[in-house]
C-alpha cells in the first residue's frame, strides 16, 4: 500500500527545528514527503482569541497544547509582529529542496489565511499567494510545485486563483481520492486535488480513548487498503518536535505492514482526464473547529 505523506509547516519554530528533525527521520527510513511551507510572519499566537470558542478550548486542553507546542508558538505575534519565517530560515528551505522533497506553498501568513480566507477578495488572495510563491521560490532556490490551504480552509475563489500558479496538484480539502474540482457554475478546474482521508494528531488525541500510547495503532487503522490514494498529514511542530520519537516508531510499524510512504505527487496519474470530477463544500469534521473544505 502507498500512502502520500505531507508535512504542514505552520510556524517559525516548526521551520527551524521541526523540519530538520523530520528530514533526519525520513532520511533514516529512506522516504520523501511534500513540505508545505508558511513563508511570511509567524502570527500564530493571535489564534488565542479562539479560546473563547468551546470547541477550540477543548482541543487545546485535550492535546495539552502548551506542552506540545511550547509558549513561543502559542504567543508568537501577540504582543509584537511575528518574525518572517522564510527570511530567517532560508537554509532550511534549501536543504529540504536539496534532499529531494516536494516543496509546497502553505501560506504567506498562516493565521491570517485560516481566519479570513472566507472573506478575502480575489485581489487579496492573489497578493497573499503571489507573495508566498515568490518568497518560497527565493528561499528554496526553486518554485513550489504544489499547495495546501492552512487548516483545510479554502474558498471557491481561492481555488480559482490558485489556477494561475499551475501547481502540479493542490491538497486543500478533506475527504478521499484524487479528483478534478468543479465550481458552482460548472467549471472544471485543471489542477487536481488530493483530499486528506486520514486524521491528524490533534484531531485524534484525547478522543475515543486515544492516547500517545495507542495513537500509532489507531492512526494505522485509517489506512484504507481499497483506496489507492491514502494521504497523511503530519506537522513540523508536533511530529518534528515532542512527537518525533512516536512518529519514528509509526514509520517502523507501517513498514512492518508493508505500507510505503511517498510524496503526494507520486499519486497523481499522468493522464488527468481519467480523474473523477467532484465538488468541494464547507462541512464540519470530528476533532476540528468550524467548517472545512470537504470533497463530496
Amino acid at each position: 500500500m502507498k500512502v502520500g505523506l505531507r508535512v504542514d509547516v505552520d510556524t517559525f519554530r516548526g521551520t527551524r527545528k521541526g523540519v530538520p528533525e523530520l528530514m533526519r527521520i525520513m532520511d533514516r527510513h529512506g522516504i520523501h514527503a511534500a513540505f508545505f511551507f508558511s513563508a511570511g510572519p509567524d502570527n500564530m499566537g493571535r489564534h488565542l482569541w479562539r479560546l473563547l470558542k468551546p470547541a477550540f478550548l477543548w482541543k487545546m486542553l485535550r492535546t495539552r497544547a502548551a506542552s506540545l507546542y511550547g509558549l513561543d508558538i502559542l504567543l508568537m505575534g501577540t504582543m509584537w509582529p511575528g518574525p518572517g519565517i522564510a527570511r530567517h530560515n532560508k537554509q532550511v528551505f534549501r536543504d529540504c529542496a536539496a534532499a529531494g522533497h516536494e516543496i509546497g506553498l502553505h501560506a504567506w501568513d498562516h493565521r491570517y489565511w485560516q481566519a479570513h480566507v472566507d472573506s478575502m477578495k480575489r485581489e487579496q488572495l492573489e497578493r497573499h499567494l503571489q507573495r508566498a510563491f515568490e518568497t518560497i521560490t527565493e528561499a528554496a532556490g526553486q518554485a513550489p510545485v504544489c499547495s495546501a490551504a492552512p487548516g483545510w480552509k479554502c474558498s471557491e475563489t481561492a481555488l480559482e486563483v490558485k489556477e494561475q500558479f499551475h501547481f502540479r496538484y493542490n491538497s486543500d480539502c478533506r475527504g478521499y481520492g484524487v479528483f478534478r474540482p468543479q465550481t458552482a457554475d460548472g467549471t472544471i478546474l485543471s489542477t487536481p486535488q488530493i483530499a486528506l482521508n486520514m486524521p491528524t494528531y490533534d484531531e485524534l488525541l484525547g478522543r475515543d480513548g486515544v492516547t500517545n500510547e495507542n495513537y500509532n495503532e489507531r492512526l494505522l487503522s485509517f489506512v484504507r487498503p481499497d483506496e489507492p490514494y491514502n494521504l497523511l498529514t503530519i506537522h513540523a511542530e508536533a511530529e518534528g518536535g515532542l512527537c518525533a520519537p512516536m512518529f519514528e516508531r509509526f514509520l517502523t510499524m507501517a513498514r512492518e505492514r508493508e505500507i510505503e510512504f511517498v510524496p503526494p505527487g507520486e499519486l497523481i496519474p499522468d493522464d488527468l482526464s481519467c480523474l473523477p470530477v467532484r465538488r468541494i463544500e464547507q462541512k464540519e469534521i470530528p476533532g476540528r473547529e468550524g467548517t472545512l473544505a470537504v470533497a463530496v
